[in-house]
């Protein structure tokens, strides 16, 4: 990595059981900006609706080996494994099967541990794996949790951004506790965060005041070429690479690998 040191393979589940809250933009964006970095990224696609996969251009024809096969069939991960248009950013990629999931491994003892396992040892390969979770603290999400260095809570600048945000605080406890104990918080992000609304400033005042330095610096603004570069198959930094959302995510990127490298340096 070209402004840090190496990150070790530090595993990222990008979970928020709330929809609409820029939890795949921000899985997508933060992923391409820190290869931009100089970091090997893995992007995994763990939502039943693989917008993850359809963001960064792979179409569905192409995801004949998917992240339901590393967790069911138990395929290998370089197996399931492929590029992206970004360079140095690769995807497994996801389609409607995953839905299965809870019914098919409702009887193995090892449900909640399939991603860890399927992962064990590949992380060395990557400076950075990003999860992309489901909207949902389904077992999908359980297994990233399981998987995980940390978690990486996208939050929404709304009237309700907490609401629910302490559910989620106590399921992260309770997989440390009973499946992962190097779990964490990695932090909050505040996402579509309109500087014309005062509610915007406000939320983001009461998130901090709750969550102190777990709320990250950086804010993601609302941004329509967010939105327009997903319609286009590609992340933000590519599709319009100065606009405000790119730079956002370029700078949620860059105080990304500073924590890491305070970490590291600690």
């Amino acid at each position: 990595m070209s402004e840090t040191k190496r990150a070790d393979g530090r595993i990222l589940a990008v979970a928020n059981q709330k929809g609409g809250v820029g939890k795949t933009t921000t899985a997508i964006n933060l992923a391409a900006a820190l290869v931009e970095k100089g970091a090997k990224v893995l992007l995994i696609d763990l939502d039943p609706q693989g917008n993850a996969s359809t963001g960064l251009g792979v179409d569905m024809a192409d995801r004949k080996a998917t992240s339901y096969d590393l967790l069911v069939e138990g395929a290998a991960l370089a197996d399931v494994t492929r590029p992206t248009q970004v360079k140095g950013l690769q995807i497994v990629p996801a389609t409607g099967d995953l839905a299965s999931v809870d019914v098919t491994l409702v009887d193995e003892p090892d449900r909640a541990k399939r991603l860890a396992q399927a992962m064990a040892g590949a992380t060395g390969l990557y400076d950075f794996v990003v999860i992309d979770c489901p909207p949902s603290l389904n077992l999908l999400t359980v297994n990233a949790m399981a998987a995980a260095d940390a978690v990486l809570v996208p939050l929404q600048c709304e009237f309700f951004a907490l609401e629910g945000l302490s559910q989620l605080l106590t399921t992260v406890k309770q997989i440390r506790r009973a499946l992962n104990p190097r779990l964490e918080i990695d932090g909050v992000v505040l996402t579509m965060f309109d500087r014309r609304n005062n509610l915007s400033h406000l939320v983001a005042k009461d998130v901090r005041a709750n969550l102190g330095d777990k709320v990250y610096s950086t804010v993601i603004p609302r941004n329509v070429r967010l939105s327009e570069a997903t319609s286009y198959a590609m992340p933000a930094t590519v599709y319009d690479t100065n606009s405000a959302g790119s730079l956002a995510y370029r700078a949620l990127a860059r105080e990304m690998m500073q924590r890491v490298a305070d970490a590291h340096a600690a």
